[in-house]
C-alpha cells in the first residue's frame, strides 16, 4: 500500500499493488503525475480506478487514468456520466488474490462508498474516504444546509454500525486527513486502525450516542472555499481529460499582457511574499506558491475567471498548471515573459507593499489578523480585528481609514490579504512577518 499525499488540499490518494503486475489506485487527483512515477518506478500498470464518493474539495484524476487503461469502479449514487461500472453495497470484486468489499457508508456526502479489502477471508485495509480518519471524520454540510444533520445522523450509523464492528487490527486508508476543509480532525496521522479510533477519536469519546455525535461533529465546522460547492458536479460530469504532460503556458509579452488584463482576467503572483512587497504589478493578487497555493486559490477566485501568471525561477510551468486545473481551473491564459523585471524594464508601473519583521518598530492604529477561526481562538493579539483571509474582500470597506497591519502565521496569507486590501483602495498597508506572540510584544494594545 502506497499513500500519494498532497499537503496543501490535505489529502492522500493510494496505490495497491496486485498480483498480476497490476494496480488499483483510490481517490486520484486530476494530475496523474505522482501515480504514473509510483507506477514506473514499481513496473506496473493501472488497472482499476476507484471513487470513495464525488469530491469537493479536488477534480478527480479518474478519467485521467482511465484514458491510459484503467476500469474505473465508482458509487452508483454518484450517477456518472462516464464510463464506468457502478458500485453498491455489498458487492465483491476480485483482485488477483485480494478481495474488494464494497460498503454502503452515507455521511459525507449521500452516495459515499468504503472499501474493505480481504487477503483470503481476513479483512485487512479499509478505504474510508470521508467516513472515518485518523481523529475524525469528514464534514456533511457541504451540499445543502437541510441535509446536514441527516448526513451527520448517517455518518454517525455507518461509522457505528459498518465499520467499528471490524476487527480492531484493520488498517484505515482515508482520503480526506489533517490540513483538508472537508474534515474535522484532531491530530496530523493520516493512517490508523479500527482500534485506534475506538480508543482515541475525539468523535468517539466515552461510546457517544448519535445526538452527542452529532453535536461534536458539527461543532467542529469552520469555513470553506466556495468551489467545494461547484467540483461536485464537475466530477459527476466528467472533467476534460488533459494527459499527462500539458502544453506549456503560453509566454505572454509586456504588451500581450496589459492587452489581457484589459480584458477582465485575474493577475495572479506566484513569487514570495518578499518578492511581491518588494515590487508586483498594480493590482495583482499575492498567492505564494506553496503546498497551499491551490486551496487559496480556488478561496479567492472565481473558477470561471481567466487567469494569467507572474513567476520566477522557483516555480514549474507544470506544476503551476496542474496546481490550478485540479482545483477546477480551466482558463489558463499565460505567464508575462521575462517576469517582473521585464515589467519593469518597459518603464510600466510598480507597487510595493512593507514588511515588518521587528515588532518595536511597529505603530499602527488598526491589527488584523487572517488566520482562520480556530487558529485566531487559540490564541491571538488582544487588539487585533479578526477577518479570515477567504472573507478579507468583502470586509474591506468596512475597515478604518489609515495604517493598517496585517499578520498570519508566517506572512503568506497576510501578504495575500494585504494584496487585496491595496486592491480595495488601503493605501498604508504593512505586513507583519511573525506570529501574533513576537507582536504583542510592542503593538499598542497589547
Amino acid at each position: 500500500m502506497t499513500g500519494v499525499v498532497d499537503e496543501g488540499l490535505g489529502n492522500s490518494s493510494y496505490l495497491v499493488e496486485l498480483g498480476d503486475g497490476g494496480a488499483l489506485i483510490v481517490d486520484p487527483e486530476r494530475d496523474p503525475r505522482p501515480y504514473l512515477a509510483e507506477l514506473e518506478q514499481r513496473n506496473l500498470r493501472v488497472r482499476f480506478v476507484v471513487e470513495t464518493h464525488l469530491h469537493a474539495d479536488f477534480v478527480s484524476g479518474s478519467r485521467e487514468l482511465v484514458a491510459l487503461g484503467a476500469d474505473l469502479w465508482a458509487p452508483a449514487g454518484a450517477e456518472l456520466e462516464y464510463r464506468h461500472r457502478p458500485l453498491g453495497d455489498g458487492e465483491e470484486l476480485d483482485l488477483g488474490g485480494l478481495t474488494l468489499r464494497v460498503i454502503a457508508t452515507p455521511g459525507h456526502t449521500p452516495e459515499h462508498l468504503s472499501y474493505l479489502v480481504y487477503d483470503g477471508s481476513s479483512p485487512i485495509a479499509l478505504f474510508s474516504g470521508g467516513t472515518l480518519m485518523a481523529g475524525g471524520a469528514a464534514r456533511t454540510d457541504l451540499l445543502t444546509p437541510d441535509q446536514t444533520e441527516p448526513l451527520a445522523r448517517a455518518a454517525y450509523r455507518s461509522i457505528r454500525d459498518q465499520l467499528l464492528t471490524l476487527p480492531d487490527e484493520v488498517a484505515i486508508y482515508p482520503t480526506h486527513g489533517s490540513g483538508s476543509f472537508c474534515s474535522v480532525v484532531s491530530g496530523t496521522e493520516r493512517t490508523t486502525t479500527i482500534g485506534n479510533e475506538k480508543k482515541s477519536n475525539p468523535l468517539l469519546a466515552g461510546s457517544p450516542d448519535e445526538d452527542t455525535f452529532v453535536r461534536r461533529l458539527l461543532a467542529g465546522y469552520g469555513t470553506y472555499p466556495p468551489y467545494f460547492l461547484e467540483l461536485r458536479e464537475v466530477n459527476r460530469k466528467g472533467p476534460r481529460v488533459l494527459g499527462p504532460t500539458l502544453a506549456p503556458l503560453p509566454r505572454l509579452s509586456v504588451t500581450e499582457f496589459e492587452q489581457a488584463l484589459a480584458g477582465g482576467v485575474e493577475l495572479i503572483d506566484v513569487r514570495s511574499a518578499e518578492a511581491f512587497a518588494s515590487g508586483h504589478i498594480p493590482g495583482a493578487l499575492s498567492n505564494p506558491w506553496r503546498d497551499s497555493f491551490s486551496t487559496w486559490l480556488g478561496w479567492l477566485v472565481s473558477r470561471e475567471t481567466p487567469l494569467v501568471f507572474v513567476t520566477d525561477v522557483t516555480v514549474d510551468d507544470q506544476d503551476l498548471a496542474w496546481a490550478a486545473l485540479t482545483v477546477g481551473f480551466e482558463n489558463l491564459m499565460g505567464v508575462l515573459a521575462g517576469g517582473m523585471e521585464m515589467w519593469a524594464e518597459a518603464s510600466r508601473p510598480v507597487s510595493r507593499i512593507e514588511i515588518a519583521t521587528d515588532p518595536s518598530d511597529i505603530d499602527v492604529a488598526t491589527v488584523i489578523d487572517v488566520r482562520q477561526k480556530a487558529e485566531y481562538d487559540d490564541g491571538h493579539h488582544p487588539a487585533a480585528v479578526h477577518i479570515e483571509l477567504g472573507s478579507i474582500s468583502a470586509s474591506a470597506t468596512e475597515l478604518p481609514p489609515g495604517d493598517l497591519l496585517v499578520h498570519c502565521g508566517h506572512g503568506e496569507r497576510a501578504m495575500t490579504a494585504a494584496s487585496l486590501l491595496a486592491r480595495a483602495g488601503h493605501e498604508n498597508v504593512t505586513v507583519f512577518q511573525g506570529g501574533y506572540e513576537l507582536l504583542a510584544r510592542s503593538v499598542a494594545g497589547s
